[in-house]
């Protein structure tokens, strides 16, 4: 279609009622929007758009005088405030829930829930309301009134196995639930009788203040230690490492020692109020790998783990390690796990026996830190172990066919 003008043109504006009356021609039987926009002279997409306003509702507010708003918009407005009066009046009794709860606050949650059910509020809003699970609210609800919690209720008497406790604690102030259990297990199977739970060890601790108060855990290190000190079978590699303590009068006590990396037996140790030197570190080595091999020397390769430590790093240390039959390998530079099992032994024997062990001088603390490297290898619990001592996981494993 080609629209010719004839003279200038001045935009006609059309009241309301114009709008509705050519609307309404173009929904007559054979008249169409374009047919209809030729006859008036009006664009045929203007005509469109009016159509469709009217389809809306807008030509109808505006013949009334009103804002033009679609229908569509306000139906959406309508079903948001619709929406947000339900949050409202949820949230409303969401408050007074909580007003209520005020009143039982100093309880615990569960038990403010089951109040709350009992004046008559629905236990969905109450769950959602206090944020307790609504399984567990319903079973508390209908709870029969004779129902009795039975969990906390001794099923035996303590009083047998508290005394072998405090027997155990008595000796050994610092243990822990876990290795006291591991004591009492090993009573049992000595003595034929049944060997008692570690969470009942642990709930009459727990009942009677036996346990010990939790540290809070070490900053984790940004340089994380992806390898592995432990082997699966003794005589693969040993560890070795020194420490030091001062006895009562003021002597300070250095000790170097050689524990096995599997059975985590301290197979020799040396004291000396000197120095670490390396005729300490080589009489340790002879030490280990006679009380190991006897007068024979390792047929297969043994490894010789150290830290970096002058003493171990010695040539003439190296040169003799080698002439027993081990191989020996350092820790990495500022990687004290590398050797952190025997980093742990030190932590181990200077909490559980040189911290309660009596030092008056340096003679003394020879002879009780003997009987302490006895002890740890004969009675102490070790948890890669599955809780047994040393020796006995030795035993154990030689006795297996």
């Amino acid at each position: 279609m080609v629209d010719v003008l004839s003279g200038p043109e001045r935009r006609r504006r059309r009241t309301p009622q114009e709008k509705i009356a050519i609307i309404q021609q173009t929904m007559e039987p054979g008249m169409t929007v374009s047919h209809v926009a030729r006859l008036h002279g009006i664009n045929a997409n203007q005509i469109f758009k009016w159509r469709k306003q009217y389809e809306d509702g807008s030509l109808t507010a505006v013949a009334s005088g009103e804002e033009v708003v679609p229908a569509s918009e306000l139906a959406a407005a309508n079903k948001q405030i619709r929406e947000l009066q339900r949050l409202l009046g949820k949230k409303t009794m969401e408050a007074e829930i909580l007003k209520e709860a005020v009143e039982f606050g100093r309880g615990k949650k569960m038990d403010c829930a089951c109040a709350l059910v009992a004046r008559g509020r629905r236990l969905t809003d109450v769950c959602r309301s206090i944020g307790v699970s609504r399984a567990q609210l319903s079973i508390r609800v209908h709870r029969p009134s004779d129902w009795q919690d039975r969990r906390r209720q001794p099923r035996s008497d303590d009083t047998t196995v508290l005394s072998r406790i405090n027997m155990a604690v008595a000796d050994l102030p610092t243990y822990g639930y876990r290795r006291v259990w591991a004591l009492l297990r090993r009573e049992s199977e000595r003595d034929g009788l049944p060997v008692v739970n570690a969470k009942r060890v642990y709930r009459i601790m727990r009942t009677h203040n036996l346990l010990l108060e939790r540290k809070p855990a070490a900053p984790c290190r940004k340089r994380a230690h992806k390898g592995r000190v432990a082997v699966a079978e003794s005589n693969r590699r040993w560890c070795s490492d020194g420490f030091e303590f001062r006895c009562d009068n003021g002597e300070k006590l250095r000790v170097t020692f050689a524990q096995d990396c599997c059975d985590r037996e301290i197979i020799d140790w040396a004291a000396s109020t000197g120095g670490y030197d390396k005729e300490t570190v080589q009489d340790v080595m002879l030490g280990a790998v006679e009380k190991r091999f006897g007068r024979q020397l390792p047929t297969e390769s043994l490894e010789w783990l150290t830290d970096n430590g002058s003493a171990y790093r010695a040539h003439e240390t190296w040169a003799f390690a080698r002439l027993l039959g081990l191989e020996p390998c350092t820790t990495a530079v500022r990687s004290p796990e590398s050797n952190g099992m025997a980093e742990s032994f030190v932590k181990t024997i200077k909490r559980d026996y040189i911290s309660i062990m009596p030092k008056p001088d340096s003679q003394a603390a020879v002879m009780n830190l003997a009987v302490a490297f006895s002890h740890y290898n004969e009675h102490h619990p070790h948890s890669a172990l599955g809780y047994r001592s040393p020796r006995e996981y030795i035993r154990r494993k030689l006795s297996q066919p």
